[in-house]
This record gives structure tokens, sequence and C-alpha cells, in this order.
């Protein structure tokens, strides 16, 4: 029996609609024939952008959308990617895959698929190989509305009006493929080019007291997975002239990144190894938290967790450098997981975007051709999207472990030993793992998570401070702990309604199937 308390009057902050963020980058069919196919397309699109795939991803309300990497944001120089397409500058794509990108996708596309899919753009701009002026003049082309000469480039490309830009990266991974950086030299860096990250007066702010102009939020690359020393370096030399910190951790199965697994083909043991992976996204989000309350104690700089979700081995005869995978219920659980950890730590954490939104890692979409198929990360997504810009509220839980024996396997990417308490904490985590928020229409949403492979749960939820009347709920799962949907077969793991579920003097009663994803509905 799994019992659950939600103190609906106990209100725990707001849960912002940006953790609900997207990445896209130039890797593999993400950009190029996932979100754009060009004008001359056979495929239906508007302006290049497939309308089958902005019209799945209109409905999933993406708040906020990450470009253009990832590591290829440290190669891009955003000028090769603006002007007549024609005359646009051909590189190769060192990164992903060794093929040529000719920039037919650049500034103005990108901005342009954000308010065709209604999302906040977040531009990830270049440390590692690019220079202070180059990113000085991006920001100056994207925000200036005022006479200088990114001004009249800009309006020659036929953009005369400066774009609502918020979301702004310094760097990504510069600890790695971003210039191999030690936290302090990067740390010096980013206090040198944000200096010249100017915020630029708006004539449409004038009237808006200061506080609600729009100013850029400054992102520093943080740390990859476990890495401290690096939180801690680069929080002690930046301080508050950034307003958020990145952290990279990806949910890999296998041993080692050389064999990651499969995406479809595994066993309980690697059922198990995904889902406490994925749960360790809470061990990481704490304890990066702690190293920067040393220095921002009132929690004024956001944890944007811009790069996470499930990494597993390419599809068999597809380029390894494309990293396109399949998506099954496991990634779904994976996902939930992952919703639920940012949300619950919604005090500290400000952002999270999936890696990615089509056809890369944990897609949300796939396509091929003219072809689309919703994977089940998208639909975890849209049935979790009623918590965007919610208030959480207090929710305890007592339910069974999800553990199993004789299992092994090394969280630490490092290398270093590890004593037998941190062994015997790997093989166990809580069965269900939930969140709850009341909505500005004063409704109030659960979402759980079973992640056992085998175990239903029988549970009570004791709704306190709440007049609930009727309960409703959807749910994800199946039978099948590696089902997916494909293109011959794209509904074979949908949302369905979730029946059984009684309420009787404020008590929600149920059974919660194994390896299932539910979001309930109170009012």
């Amino acid at each position: 029996m799994a019992k659950v308390i939600v103190n609906a009057d106990v209100t725990k902050g707001k849960i912002y609609k940006e953790i609900f963020g997207q990445f896209s980058e130039h890797l593999g069919r993400c950009i190029y024939g996932g979100i754009y196919v060009g004008e001359d397309s056979d495929i239906p699109n508007v302006h290049g952008m497939r309308t089958d795939v902005v019209e799945a991803l209109k409905k999933l309300k993406v708040p906020v959308l990450r470009w253009p990497g990832g590591c290829f944001a440290d190669e891009y120089h955003w000028k090769d990617g603006i002007g007549p397409k024609e005359n646009r500058k051909r590189m190769v794509n060192t990164n992903w895959g060794g093929v040529v990108e000719d920039n037919s996708f650049g500034t103005h596309e990108f901005l342009e698929f954000c308010e065709m899919i209604g999302a906040d753009p977040y531009i990830n701009a270049n440390v590692g190989s690019g220079t202070v002026q180059e990113m000085m003049e991006w920001v100056e082309y994207l925000t200036f509305d005022g006479e200088s000469p990114m001004t009249k480039m800009r309006a020659e490309n036929g953009h005369p009006e400066p774009w609502n830009i918020k979301w702004f990266g310094i760097g990504n991974e510069n600890w790695g493929c971003g210039g191999s950086m030690t936290p302090e030299y990067y740390a010096n860096e980013y206090r040198r080019y944000s200096t010249f990250c100017k915020d630029y007066y708006r004539e449409a702010d004038k009237d808006l007291p200061k506080d609600e102009q729009r100013k850029l939020y400054r992102i520093a690359c943080g740390p990859n997975i476990d890495d401290y020393k690096w939180t801690d370096g680069v929080m002690k030399v930046v301080g508050h002239r950034a307003n958020g910190l990145s952290l990279h951790y990806y949910t890999v199965p296998g041993d080692h990144w050389e064999s990651k697994g499969s995406a479809t083909d595994f066993d309980v043991r690697e059922w198990f190894i995904t889902m406490r992976k994925a749960y360790r996204l809470k061990e990481l989000v704490e304890n990066h938290g702690a190293i920067m309350d040393k220095y921002d104690p009132k929690k004024k700089i956001g944890l944007m967790v811009d790069e996470y979700g499930t990494w597993f081995d390419v599809e068999p005869g597809t380029n390894p450098g494309f990293l396109y995978q399949q998506n099954t219920l496991r990634d779904a659980l994976v996902a939930g997981i992952s919703l639920c950890v940012l949300m619950n730590e919604n005090d500290r954490v400000r952002m999270g975007c999936i890696a990615q939104m089509v056809n890369v890692l944990q897609s949300m979409i796939l396509t091929e051709g003219d072809k689309m198929v919703l994977t089940p990360t998208y639909h975890v997504f849209e049935m979790f999207n009623v918590h965007q810009d919610a208030t959480r509220v207090a929710l305890d839980i007592d339910c069974a472990d999800y553990e199993m024996k004789g299992i092994k396997f090394q969280l630490s990417h490092e290398g270093r030993p590890q004593r037998p308490d941190d062994r015997k904490a790997q093989m166990k985590m809580p069965q269900i793992v939930s969140t709850a928020s009341v909505d500005a229409e004063g409704a109030l949403h659960i979402s759980l998570c079973n992640v056992s492979h085998c175990d239903d749960a029988d549970i009570t939820i004791d709704v306190r401070g709440f007049d609930a009347s009727s309960v409703t709920g959807r749910i994800l799962t199946d039978e099948d702990m590696a089902a997916y949907n494909d293109f011959d077969t794209p509904d074979r793991l949908v949302p369905t309604e979730y029946t059984g579920l009684t309420l009787e003097n404020g008590k929600i009663t149920g059974k919660l199937p194994a390896k299932a994803v539910a979001v309930l509905e109170v009012k």
C-alpha cells in the first residue's frame, strides 16, 4: 500500500513553466528533416518548417527552446547563418557525423520557428571558438532597436524590429567540447564575455517599471554530472554576474560510454538501472544546490538543467554521429521521474531542457521523410504540462522501495572508489515518484510514476486543505516494458483514461499499475 498525503493549502512556490523546456541542436536530423525541410520540399511546410511537427509542438505548449547547441554552439558563428541562403557559408559539422552544414537554418529561421510553436528562444552563444566582439554583436543584432550597424544589417535581412530575447547562455560544456577549460579560467572568461552582453533599452519597455523591463537572463556554463569542483570554482568567481548556472546529466544504463545499451532490447536489470540513474538527478540537483547556497543563499541564481535525458546506442544501421534512438515506455518513466524531480526542487531549479526535440536522443518526435510519430516521452510532457506555472503544494509519500538484489553498477563517471554504503544506496529508490500542484483555475493535479517493472501499487491519496468533489485521470502504461510507437503503429502507446479511481471524504483510492505514468485532476 502506498500512502500519499497532499496538503493543498501548504504552498511550495511556483513551478516555472521553463522546467518543461526543449533542446534543438544541429545534430543528426533534429533540425534538417526534423524541424526544417526548406520551402521547396514536398513535405507540407510553412517557410520551410514542417507543418506536422509545428502543430504537434503547439499542442505540447513548449515554453522555451534551446539552440544552436550543445557542442555545435561552440563552433557556430552566427553571421554564417543570416542573409540570402545562397550566400551563406557551408561548413563541416565536426562534432556530429562530419556532414556538411549549409547554414540554411540560422537566427531568423530559429526565431520564426519559436514564434510558430509559442516558445521563448534560449540562445546558447559561442565562447569556445568565438570572440567577445562576435557575441556582443549577436546580442545587439537580436535585441537593440536603435541605430547601429547590426540593426541596419537585421533590417536588410527582413526584420527591422528586435526580438524579445531573455534566455542567453554564455558558452556550453566549456569543461569539454567547449574548450577544455578549468573552472577558474572559464569563470573569468564568463566575466569578460558577459560584460559585453548588454541590456539594450527597448522602446516597448518605456512605460514598464524597471524590474519588468526585458533583460538578458545570463546563464553560465555549469558542471557535468557530479563535478562539484566546477560548481564551486565557477560560483566563487562569477557570483551574481550570472542569473543561472547550467547542469548536464544523461541517464546512461550501460556500464560505460562506449556501450550504452539498446533503446529497445533490454532486460529487467537494465530497466532498474535506468530508473535508478534517472532518479539520481535528485541527488545531483540537491548537491550542486548546496554549493550554490554558499555563494547565493537567497537562491537568486537558477539551476538550469538544460541537457538531460536517456542516451542509448544508436539504432542499428544509422549514422553513429546522428544519435538517433527509439523511445519506449522506459523513456516515458525517465521523463516522468525527471520532471517530478525538477518540479520538486523548484526553489533552485529554474529551467529544464530535455535532449532533444526531434530525432535525437530522448526526443518528442520521430520523422522519416513525410512521416511523423509522437513518442511516449512526448505524451508524458503533454500530460504533465498542467503543472506549468502552477503552485507546487506539499506532498508526502510512504511507499515501498524499488530494489533489486545483486545489481552492480557505477553511478559516478569520475572513476573514484565508492564506499559500501554508496553502493548499497544505489540498489534502491522509491517505487513511486510524485509531485502535486494547484493551477490558476484552482484545480489540483497529482502526477505519479510507478517505476517498478512488475509490482502494481494500491494507492491512497489523502487530500487535505482542498474541497475535493471529483477526480479524473490519464495514464500511460503497457504490459510490455519495451513498448514503443513507430511509423506503422503510431498509437501503440498513448495516454488513456485512468479508471478505477474512487473519491470519498477527501481520500482517493485506486491501483497504480507497474511501469506507469499517471496524472490526476482533482476539483
